[in-house]
């Protein structure tokens, strides 16, 4: 791999983008010789982009994209917040993590299995490690997209989004599994758009979206997003780690366990596996704090509203996985589990009625509905009476703040319930 050279700019006073604030603080406390200012009257700032060293580049693409995403974004569509961090170098693992020299390609490689990486990437995920380009977990891995992945894929070391390819194998991206990755590295310029993110299922039956794992600002988190990201998603690589393999117990295949594996009293990783393939497919809500290796009866539940899915009936849809129902749950061609509320599911709640009955001058038993769900979430706030049926601003405000919550802004906050705003308020 080639080492870019040093790149040296003065980025301008008046530029409020974060980018230029962002070079304008490391400038102003870098030492002279790393960049900073050149006496009193601060003549001229550096910013040391690359050495032989080591490496600072972006993690995405910049606060402009992420403002038009969120102008053009549609209601309840959770518009991301573009990710805009920069990512260390190639280095040995720090903290309590084991340390060397980094690898060289060709060196052997650790081996892994699917569940195992999303084990590992759930766990920084649940404990949302915060982003940090020059921190590292108690892991030993580094705090950024590339540490990320190279703590998801178990290398010995902190690799970045122009190295990991050298890992990986490239594949088509309809042929993506779980803890298979997606990859950009802009080698024009690293700073701009480079990021990487985890697979972690199909999220729809067209493919459009998916599950993914990432580190960003502000921390580890895992979100629906389209194929294959918020922006520059044509210049996305598909890789599948080489280290890859089934393990001893074969959650790396897409062989069926045994259904000996699953059920009351079961304590075991083909359990967690399920449950995650099963929240990869739409069945989260079933689940209060993510699947486990105790066998529950929310596996149970979410597996029958997997195979009611399917149009299975009757022994077929017992909640208790069969070779179909874990070959369609880890090749991901299944259907997914409906949303809450659709009737296809056991214990769903009333379908979404459309968007038509939330609207000045509505009055009808959806909006009062409405509102009763809101005071149950604690987003009533602005309720001086009520609810009731009739579609006042306080029902606006109150869905506004609810869908603020949910990380959403612009278009995508409005405070008019969508199909993806009645599905969280009801699941």
């Amino acid at each position: 791999m080639t080492v870019p050279v040093f790149e040296e700019y003065e980025p301008p006073d008046d530029c409020g983008c974060p980018g230029c604030a962002r070079r304008r603080r490391i400038a102003a406390t870098l030492p002279v010789r790393h960049g900073g200012h050149r006496g009193a009257h601060g003549a001229r700032r550096a910013l040391v982009m690359v050495t032989a060293a080591g490496v600072v580049l972006s993690c995405g693409a910049g606060q402009a994209a992420a403002t038009a995403a969120g102008r053009g974004a549609r209601a309840d569509t959770a518009v991301d917040p573009q990710p805009g961090s920069p990512q260390g170098a190639v280095g040995p693992l720090s903290g309590s993590g084991a340390s060397g020299p980094p690898s060289a390609p060709g060196t052997a490689q650790r081996t892994t299995t699917r569940t195992d990486i999303v084990n590992r990437v759930q766990k920084w995920v649940t404990a949302k490690v915060p982003y940090d380009m020059a921190a590292y977990w108690s892991d030993g891995y580094r705090q950024d997209c590339s540490g990320f992945v190279s703590m998801a894929w178990n290398l010995g070391t902190n690799e970045w989004t122009g190295s990991l390819a050298d890992f990986g194998t490239k594949i088509a991206r309809a042929d993506l599994q779980p803890g298979d990755i997606l990859l950009f590295h802009n080698p024009a310029d690293p700073s701009v758009g480079s990021h990487v993110t985890v697979f972690g299922g199909w999220t729809d039956l067209t493919h459009t979206h998916y599950l993914a794992y990432e580190q960003t600002s502000p921390h580890a988190r895992k979100a629906t997003t389209p194929m294959a990201y918020w922006s520059n998603s044509s210049k996305y690589v598909a890789y599948r780690y080489k280290g890859i393999v089934s393990g001893a117990s074969g959650s790396g295949s897409t062989g069926f366990p045994g259904a000996s594996k699953f059920g009351p009293g079961k304590n075991n990783a083909h359990v967690t596996r399920l449950g995650q393939l099963l929240i990869a497919q739409g069945g989260k809500r079933f689940y209060t704090t993510g699947a486990g290796p105790r066998w529950s009866d929310a596996d149970k539940r979410a597996t029958q509203a997997f195979q009611l899915a399917q149009g299975w009936k009757g022994e077929e849809a017992d909640g208790l996985p069969g070779p179909g129902t874990w070959s369609l749950l880890v090749k991901g061609t299944g259907h997914r589990i409906p949303a809450a509320g659709t009737g296809s599911t056991p214990g769903g709640t009333v379908a979404y009625p459309g968007k038509r009955f939330f609207a000045p001058g509505q009055a009808n038993d959806h909006v009062r509905k409405l509102g009763d769900r809101l005071v149950k979430r604690g987003y009533g706030t602005h309720y001086v009476t009520g609810p009731g049926p009739h579609w006042t601003e306080a029902d606006r405000r109150n869905v506004e703040a609810f869908q603020r919550a949910q990380g959403w802004s612009g278009s995508a906050a409005d405070g008019y319930p969508g199909p993806e705003t009645w599905r969280r308020l009801f699941a």
